[in-house]
């Protein structure tokens, strides 16, 4: 107060400042010295005097040893140390291990090639708790894995893996898929080698090339306990059995009438899961030549070029793409039309929403083969008479209305029916009249 009375207010206010400034920094000193002393007379030093003497030679004798071993194998050794040593030696440890340590297996990621490299592999399934009228069910699912496109294929087994199970998985994946990779590999399939003699061993690996040879592929193998090295699907397991566990849980059972209708469960998941292109049904048979862009697949057949198709996309959740146009199919579809009830590919058949709504309404209220009928009929009328919007646009009036749609009055509406259209015939005027017509005119000339 008496330094205030005698300066003013700004030099009153500026040294008040300076002195608060101190004291603070006065107490970050003392607070600062109270902890570096209790780290200087607690934790250090006895770490120091243990670290070299015991927990070094104890990390060079089992380098894999965890460090939270190490920590409780000094609380043993000392009674006297502080449990809160625990942080301060798993850093000692990571830096000794940074400058000391041994080298580690640095695994390199590859570059894929299309149409190059196959993966089989088998993943037990019981965790999931399926169970076939009522009773569990103790199997695998074998899986297969195209590397580059991560086309996949899924097959239930029961029993243990064996190279019946491999062959009987592989040969439905490899026609799945519709051809075969330059090189096919399994792990060392431990189990279907267990308990065999050497030659028992052989007949195996003869066996197995032989599969392999069949189908022109290469057969290899990763190294046995490297998981890593058939990480392409390894990984793919997580998602797959994921996907089947929401799958089960979307369902509200995990039982089952039959093993068969199971089976046709896993199907549907795993062809969700592939990215699927339809092309028209006469190439069925020949041999495509595809370009992959971002944007788009340009397909050949040879070097002609014979369209181009949208390019899926996978899904966060692992799913992958289905690209289908219905004109590819119609023609079939019209001989089968009860295939569109289980269709797998069915909602991305549908070109606009308003046909799925029609599908939806007719499946609720007539019986199935009726539905159906009706609905590959209103797709083979959108393609035949070129008017897929305007027949959207004439169901979305008709649902909105609580009525069903109408074929006779659509065919009707866009009409007419090109198989009803007269044949026009032309008849063409005989060349003879025309060359009489000259050799008059030159007759003229001549005269």
């Amino acid at each position: 107060m008496k330094y205030r009375q005698n300066n003013s207010i700004e030099v009153s206010a500026a040294r008040r400042r300076s002195a608060g400034r101190q004291l603070t920094a006065s107490r970050r000193k003392r607070v600062f010295h109270r902890r570096a002393g209790r780290r200087a007379t607690g934790v250090a030093p006895i770490l120091l005097s243990i670290f070299d003497a015991e927990v070094v030679p104890l990390l060079k004798a089992a380098p894999g040893i965890r460090a939270v071993a190490v920590y409780n194998e000094m609380l043993r050794r000392h009674p006297e140390l502080s449990e809160g040593i625990r942080r301060t030696l798993e850093r000692r440890i990571r830096s000794w291990r940074a400058v000391h340590g041994q080298e580690q297996e640095v695994i390199f990621r590859q570059t894929h090639e299309s149409g190059r490299l196959g993966l089989s592999d088998f993943t037990d399934m019981g965790s999931l708790g399926v169970t076939i009228a009522g009773q569990p069910l103790d199997h695998l699912l074998y899986h297969f894995r195209l590397v580059w496109s991560g086309f996949e294929h899924a097959h239930v087994i029961l029993g243990g893996e064996s190279f019946v199970a491999l062959a009987e998985g592989l040969q439905n994946a490899l026609w799945s898929v519709g051809g075969s990779p330059l090189y096919h590999r399994s792990d060392s399939l431990s189990a279907a080698f267990r308990n065999l003699d050497a030659d028992a061993k052989v007949d195996l690996t003869h066996r197995y090339e032989e599969l392999c040879g069949h189908y022109r592929m290469t057969p290899t193998r990763n190294n046995k306990g490297v998981a890593h090295e058939n990480g392409s699907i390894e990984s793919s397991h997580g998602h797959l059995k994921n996907a089947v566990r929401d799958a089960l849980l979307m369902r509200g059972t995990r039982d089952f009438d039959d093993l068969g209708s199971y089976r046709a469960f896993i199907d549907e998941i795993v062809s969700r899961r592939n990215v699927f292109y339809t092309v028209p049904s006469r190439l069925i048979g020949h041999r495509l030549r595809v370009r992959l862009f971002d944007d788009r697949l340009e397909v050949f057949i040879g070097g002609a070029h014979l369209m181009t198709l949208p390019r899926g996309r996978g899904h966060a959740d692992g799913r992958h793409d289905q690209v289908v146009n219905y004109r590819h199919v119609i023609h079939s579809l019209r001989k089968k039309p009860m295939a569109l009830r289980g269709l797998v590919y069915r909602d991305k058949l549908f070109p606009r929403l308003e046909y799925r709504r029609a599908f939806d309404v007719l499946i609720e209220q007539l019986p199935d083969k009726q539905a159906c009928k009706i609905a590959v009929e209103l797709l083979a009328l959108a393609h035949d008479r070129g008017c897929e919007r305007e027949l959207a646009e004439e169901l979305a009036r008709t649902l909105d209305a609580g009525e069903l749609p109408d074929l006779a009055a659509l065919r009707a509406l866009f009409g007419p029916d090109p198989a009803r259209l007269p044949t026009v015939h032309v008849q063409l005027a005989s060349l003879n009249g025309y060359e009489v017509l000259i050799g008059t005119a030159c007759a003229g000339e001549v005269a």
